[in-house]
């Protein structure tokens, strides 16, 4: 892994973290066509530069947080779920489905089926007024339950947590915008935990480029937060399954030839 591999991995990373294509899926699939070994330290790296696209969640939403704390009690609220099944999930994680790219291209192409068939016959264009201070406790619960399903490579967390958002009852701006203060505990949780077991073992070179890979998702993050917020404001995610089909059948051949 060089330096020209942490830029692309990081824009890949940035870029994709909060639109509901999967972030983790791509970052898989250009390791492989990267040809990057499989080792531990790709794996955390993975993981880990998320840190940066959390610190751009922050940037943006840090004044709405403080004004209003039990956005944060909400987001821990929907942290616990996937927190429960990531510490049992972890090793087959880490282990199998991380390195899985038939695990990734079906997830892609399941999912993007399910948006498609989710936009045209379960959701409609919500005109009443609504915004982050009126999500429930509940609905908080229930986005982090279908986040959970997202600990497999390729189903997307933001995809899994917006549209659990939407099953609830929240507009799509709404649920857009949970997604992103419910990623500040998940993936750090994710993030740190992965971290306590693998960075010991890192050389210098390593932690430099972690630091690098977390600078750079950062800022191609801030990007792709204030891009969002504007396309959900006016479209619905069809594309975006129509998208995740195309590249999942790309990588389905590719994960079988």
């Amino acid at each position: 892994m060089d330096i020209i591999h942490v830029i692309l991995l990081s824009l890949i990373e940035g870029i994709t973290e909060f639109l509901p294509i999967s972030s983790t899926g791509h970052l898989i699939l250009a390791s492989q066509l990267l040809s990057l070994p499989s080792t531990d330290f790709l794996s955390t790296f993975q993981i880990s530069i998320q840190v940066g696209a959390v610190l751009a969640v922050l940037g943006l939403y840090a004044k709405k947080l403080l004004t209003n704390p039990t956005l944060i009690i909400k987001a821990f609220i929907g942290l616990f779920p996937t927190a429960i099944v990531g510490v049992f999930a972890y090793p087959i994680i880490k282990n199998y489905l991380l390195d899985s790219t038939l695990v990734v291209a079906i997830s892609l192409i399941l999912g993007g089926i399910l948006i498609i068939i989710m936009e045209k016959y379960l959701f409609k264009d919500k005109s009443k007024d609504e915004n982050l201070e009126s999500i429930t406790y509940k609905q908080a619960l229930f986005t982090g339950l279908t986040q959970s399903i997202a600990v497999i490579p390729g189903v997307s967390r933001a995809a899994s947590s917006i549209f659990g958002g939407m099953i609830s009852g929240l507009n799509r701006k709404t649920a857009t915008e949970f997604s992103f203060i419910l990623a500040l505990p998940t993936i750090m949780a994710a993030s740190g935990y992965d971290l306590l077991k693998t960075a010991p073992s890192f050389t210098q070179n390593e932690i430099l480029y972690l630091i690098l890979g977390i600078i750079l998702s950062f800022i191609f993050a801030l990007i792709s937060i204030k891009w969002l917020i504007k396309y959900v404001s006016s479209h619905n995610f069809t594309n975006f399954g129509w998208y995740r089909i195309i590249i999942g059948i790309i990588f389905l051949f590719i994960a079988l030839n």
